[in-house]
């Protein structure tokens, strides 16, 4: 019957008695593995190298960085409403194939502006589409389920960001150059982002005649509710609009925003920072493994503890690892100090990476997630953005990253602050205010 009423799973996915959310969540894995020379981890051990070769200051390198998490965020919002109606496919596809195309142009480049322009494509399809769009699939398919599922992607990702640098790009550029490893990350981009998000990636377990979970009829049912919004489910989804009327909604994009300000140009400037105090440029693929892979094998206990307790409470200790972090970085200039910031970043980073989606799903339900977090991103773009080049300028400017980190430290406090006031809304019962 639901054959008849409904589209079918995929052919090429082989367990069919599996709930089919799990092969969205599986292709999350590979598609958010692969899209991570888009990253700043990634491009981390690339700043030595291309500095040596074509003599760019930090700032210029950083600000490809920049200029691609600004794309990200305003492609996030024009996005965002097209993922809630058509689904991930196709944006993961599209975006699978820029960053193939932007990794190409970046191993012939020979100008900066060449740089920030391909860099900027690659990074703005990576996160608008490829990210974004595995997110909301994951939240539409899940609910109970969400932060176990979501810290599966997140394994993923971080464990691409931990192997990358390893196995792939280090080697790679020691052995032969930066743009011997750029060709290599171009092949990856297109086996493991595009074709899988063409095979797997579908929209809502309603198109199949399926419910979130996998749930039974009866559980359905069990988990039904009249309040206002709900879903079959039991879920309560706010509109983009309710979602703004909130004080969750400012305070938690204001989180996620200072966040990303502080981690990702961290994420960009730790291995140079350890460097310029002595530690060896071969240390550079570890370090990055060692920050990444203690996000990715932390991931699962995050995300378990994210569906057991509130996911504020969770994100907030996560946060102080990460302001922790910053101080100890100040003072990493040998193997050992840079694995214990290492470490201390990696956890709070893997947690980070499942809180910025869990947030505002359990918050304000999936129907709208697109559309809310597409806002939510566009709003935080002009501080999150700018985190990395400030951080290079300063390093230009005084020839050491200790007045950057203890910056992003002080922010990093103020997004304690703003997680332990930011309360779950309540639907509106009555009418939109006039």
């Amino acid at each position: 019957m639901h054959e008849q009423q409904h589209q079918q799973i995929p052919r090429l996915w082989p367990f069919k008695n599996v709930f089919y959310g799990w092969a969205i969540v599986g292709t999350s894995v590979v598609v958010t593995f692969a899209q991570v020379p888009m990253y700043g981890p990634v491009l981390s051990v690339f700043v030595t190298p291309i500095e040596q070769e074509l003599g760019w200051a930090r700032w210029e390198t950083a600000m490809a960085f920049t200029i691609g998490s600004l794309g990200g965020s305003i492609g996030s919002a024009l996005v965002g409403n097209l993922l809630d109606r058509y689904g991930a496919r196709a944006a993961v596809v599209v975006s699978g194939m820029l960053v193939t195309g932007a990794l190409l142009g970046l191993a012939a480049m020979q100008e900066v502006w060449q740089f920030w322009g391909l860099f900027g494509l690659g990074r703005t399809a990576a996160l608008a589409g490829v990210n974004l769009g595995v997110t909301v699939a994951i939240g539409n398919w899940f609910i109970r389920k969400r932060g176990r599922a979501l810290s599966f992607m997140t394994v993923g990702l971080r464990a691409g960001q931990a192997f990358v640098p390893l196995i792939i790009a280090t080697p790679l550029i020691l052995a032969y150059s930066w743009r011997h490893a750029y060709l290599a990350l171009a092949v990856m981009a297109f086996v493991f982002v595009a074709l899988p998000g063409w095979m797997f990636i579908r929209r809502r377990p309603e198109d199949f005649g399926l419910r979130p979970d996998g749930a039974q009829p009866d559980e359905v049912a069990a988990r039904s509710t009249d309040a206002p919004g709900s879903d079959p489910d039991g879920e309560v989804s706010f509109t983009l609009a309710e979602a703004k009327r909130t004080p969750a909604f400012w305070l938690l994009t204001f989180a996620t925003m200072t966040v990303i300000f502080a981690q990702t140009s961290v994420n960009v400037h730790a291995v140079p920072s350890v460097e310029d105090r002595g530690v060896s440029q071969a240390f550079s693929g570890a370090f990055v493994f060692i920050i990444m892979g203690t996000a990715a094998l932390s991931a699962y206990v995050w995300g378990a503890l994210m569906d057991r307790f509130h996911v504020r409470w969770a994100t907030i200790a996560a946060t102080v690892f990460s302001a922790v972090a910053m101080i100890v970085l100040l003072f990493a200039d040998d193997i050992l100090t840079a694995t214990v910031f290492g470490v201390l970043f990696g956890l709070g980073t893997g947690a980070w990476t499942i809180s910025q989606i869990l947030l505002f799903a359990n918050y304000f339900g999936r129907r709208h997630l697109g559309a809310i977090r597409g806002l939510s991103q566009l709003l935080a773009a002009p501080l999150s953005s700018f985190g990395a080049v400030l951080a290079g300028l300063i390093h230009d400017l005084t020839d050491s990253y200790t007045l950057a980190f203890l910056i992003f430290f002080g922010a990093l406090v103020t997004v304690v602050v703003a997680l332990l006031l930011a309360k779950p809304p309540r639907k509106p019962t009555g009418p939109p205010p006039s």
